[in-house]
């Protein structure tokens, strides 16, 4: 499966973000590019250890049942619903968000398992470096054919 800690998959999730622009519409959802760009962002933070959040009642109790679907081979699917601390409501600049997530991105990617958060993940509890790298890569995915690219 693809992974961020694969430098073709990172690269291609790169070149997939400069295909966006202010401009670009979603196919689905409720986010604009830049409130997309932000969300995504947010979920590197975590998996980068720059934010350490709470597990969520809702993650404890039915995070385990969902675990294989969401790092499993399917995609994820359209309008899922999103734990309300990682939605971007607030209007966002899309060159600096952009330029944020592809930050985070190429800093995930290089630094590898050795740099991945060894905190639980907010909703599905303890990830190997692993899970974090394919988990990132198919959350972008997901967004980036959100936004047709």
């Amino acid at each position: 499966m693809k992974n961020l800690f694969d430098r073709n998959d990172s690269q291609e999730i790169l070149n997939r973000i400069e295909k966006l622009t202010p401009e670009t519409q979603r196919l689905w959802g409720k986010m604009d590019v830049a409130q997309m760009l932000a969300h995504c962002s947010k979920l590197l933070r975590i998996a980068r250890g720059l934010e350490k959040p709470k597990r969520s009642v809702l993650g404890i109790l039915l995070g385990w049942m969902v675990k294989e679907t969401f790092f499993g081979a399917k995609p994820h699917p359209k309008n899922s619903p999103t734990d309300k601390t990682l939605i971007v409501a607030d209007q966002k600049i899309f060159e600096e968000e952009k330029k944020t997530l592809i930050e985070h991105i190429k800093a995930f990617s290089e630094g590898g398992p050795q740099k991945c958060t060894t905190h639980p993940n907010p909703f599905f509890g303890k990830l190997a470096p692993e899970e974090w790298a394919r988990g990132q890569y198919k959350h972008l995915d997901h967004h980036l054919q959100q936004f047709g690219v």
